[in-house]
């Protein structure tokens, strides 16, 4: 089928075999790439109640149609497992420079199965899969970890993703990182490749996916980078970066606080993006075939931590540890996200827990001294969780394990064991509902509803029609995961495009209707995998504690306001009151 090699690599890390398996067309037709495709597998591939961290879970690597096209915003991989740190559907996405690679292997998907004897790395080329001793990589760092692997290897065009001591460690919120600074983040799926020794994975081949109408495709980009690359927040994204989000989510009162007990920041202008351009010598970045270039090149010119180079801080890490641990220095923020990166653990969980142990400290209900804003104290706090010492063994295993064996579930914040991001729901209430039924936990990217109601295009204090937008702002997302497509080219490829994209890279003639009803399939798959591990209907709302405590500037979120929000989604996806989903299409 033409956008794809129907091909999938299946690598056995217990026998160190590998062996490549035909993916049919009608699969590929029915969930289409990326996301679609991969919940499929998940869903024929991984047993139900698994340990995640066993050798009976699988980590799934995914492309889409999309991938190494110069397609604007499709330098993104996928990668998929049952998540350890929610024990739910895991799925996390990266930029950067490995996805062209990843795809020229020739594989839509890749499978590892099974646990290594010894720490190894692996070489997947288009021509084969080597397996590399990897026992001297042990306990190294990420940056470390990249440069030896890719001298290892030795060939130019190489990209590799890696894991760092938090991921060997079994850290519940390990990430993967590639590039350095390009993190595939959230569910913890670092510890997956850290239960199987897999220390590090190196792409790179020549296989290039048939698109179906290549001269036509060229046009559209050439067009559409035109049309686009001038577009308002196109350029707000190249100058500001997220980091402008710091100023818009403060001024609503929705930025999270003192461990969501606030709104608002008072310190919040010292890590805006005003004083990141000012304080740092920044630089915008962008990922593979893109105009945007979202990303902060940053170097910190003065301080204890003068001299380092991050991509970031973005706006997530700095709502995390700025705003939640009340950390008011950019320069302090950044050194906790190099060391995030380099340990490998996604910087949201990181910096809830952190800001957590801050708020228990405060209130005398934790025998452990950490102060909001003490930067210092933080950094030591995110060492022990990545090394598993004292208190960091417990935070280690994630917020919603951690505060049962500390006691303190009522104040824990998340959702399915998965921390929101840096938008109160409590102010935007179609947040409320997305936290609640993303199908990976608290997600603000499954739809990104927070944008629409933080610029004022829908009422952000109304529950009214919020699930008909979260359902269709869903759907979207859904594709782009399929294609796989950055989330930040949300504003400028439309219904039409994405019918336009999949015509010239599949051939598929699908409408809107049709796009929906792949959505549906995808959306029901994963929810049919939830319903499995246990979800269930009160899982899809959000922490009482959200209910029970008002902001201080007085925003509040009723649960019976949550439970009509949830029954019209339900409603809407065609799901019954209690969430579960009708018969799959195949």
């Amino acid at each position: 089928m033409d956008g794809f090699f129907n091909s999938l690599l299946r690598v056995d890390l217990t026998n160190q075999t590998y062996r490549t398996e035909e993916i049919s067309d009608q699969v590929l037709q029915t969930y289409l790439g990326g996301k679609g495709m991969a919940t499929y597998l998940m869903l024929e591939e991984i047993k139900s109640e698994v340990d995640p961290l066993s050798s009976e879970n699988k980590l799934i690597f995914a492309t889409g149609s999309a991938s190494d096209t110069k397609i604007p915003g499709s330098a993104k991989y996928g990668v998929f497992s049952k998540s350890p740190l929610t024990g739910i559907y895991g799925e996390s996405y990266s930029g950067g420079r490995l996805a062209p690679q990843l795809s020229r292997t020739g594989y839509d998907a890749i499978i590892f199965e099974g646990v290594s004897k010894a720490p190894v790395f692996l070489e997947i080329s288009d021509q084969e899969v080597k397996f590399h001793e990897a026992s001297h990589l042990w306990s190294k760092d990420t940056y470390a970890t990249e440069d030896s692997v890719l001298k290892e290897v030795g060939i130019p065009q190489a990209q590799a993703v890696v894991i760092g001591p938090a991921g060997e460690n079994l850290v519940r919120l390990a990430c993967l990182e590639n590039n350095y600074w390009c993190s595939a983040g959230r569910c913890g799926l670092g510890a997956v490749m850290g239960s199987k020794k897999l220390k590090a994975i190196v792409f790179h081949g020549k296989k290039k996916r048939k698109v179906a109408h290549e001269e036509i495709l060229r046009s559209y980009i050439k067009d559409f980078v035109a049309k686009a690359k001038d577009n308002s927040g196109v350029l707000a994204y190249r100058e500001l970066g997220t980091p402008m989000l710091v100023a818009i989510t403060n001024a609503a009162g929705a930025f999270p606080t003192r461990y969501w007990s606030k709104g608002f920041f008072e310190d919040w202008e010292k890590i805006s993006a005003d004083t990141l351009l000012r304080d740092l010598e920044v630089k915008p970045r962008a990922c593979a075939h893109c105009f945007i270039a979202c990303r902060r090149f940053s170097r910190v010119k003065k301080g204890r931590h003068k001299g380092l180079v991050i991509d970031g801080p973005d706006y997530e890490t700095i709502y995390a540890f700025g705003g939640l641990c009340m950390i008011n220095s950019l320069e302090e923020i950044a050194y906790l996200n190099d060391l995030c990166d380099r340990l490998g653990m996604d910087t949201i969980s990181t910096g809830n827990l952190v800001a957590f142990t801050m708020e228990a400290s405060q209130r005398g209900a934790l025998d452990y001294r950490l102060n909001y804003g003490d930067a210092e104290g933080a950094a030591e706090l995110v060492q022990a969780i990545a090394q598993r010492e004292g208190l960091g063994a417990i935070l280690a295993e994630g917020i919603r394990s951690a505060s049962r064996q500390l006691k303190l579930e009522d104040l824990a914040i998340h959702v399915k064991g998965l921390e929101p991001a840096g938008y109160d729901p409590r102010v935007l209430k179609g947040m409320a509902l997305a936290y609640g039924t993303s199908d990976r936990g608290a997600c603000h990217l499954r739809a990104t509803v927070y944008k629409p109601e933080l610029a004022g295009m829908v009422d952000p204090g109304t529950v009214e029609g919020k699930a008909e937008l979260l359902v269709d702002y869903e759907d979207r997302h859904t594709l782009f995961d399929t294609l796989i497509l950055c989330r930040f080219f949300r504003d400028l490829v439309s219904w039409e495009d994405l019918s336009t994209i999949y015509r010239m890279t599949t051939g598929l003639e699908l409408d809107k209707k049709d796009l929906k009803k792949i959505c549906s399939n995808i959306m029901d798959a994963t929810r049919r995998f939830n319903l499995r591990e246990g979800v269930t209907r009160e899982d899809d709302l959000l922490p009482s504690r959200l209910f029970r405590e008002s902001l201080g500037e007085g925003e509040a979120i009723k649960r019976e306001d949550c439970e009509r929000m949830l029954g019209e989604y339900y409603q809407l996806r065609g799901w019954d009151q209690e969430g579960r989903p009708r018969e799959l299409a195949i």
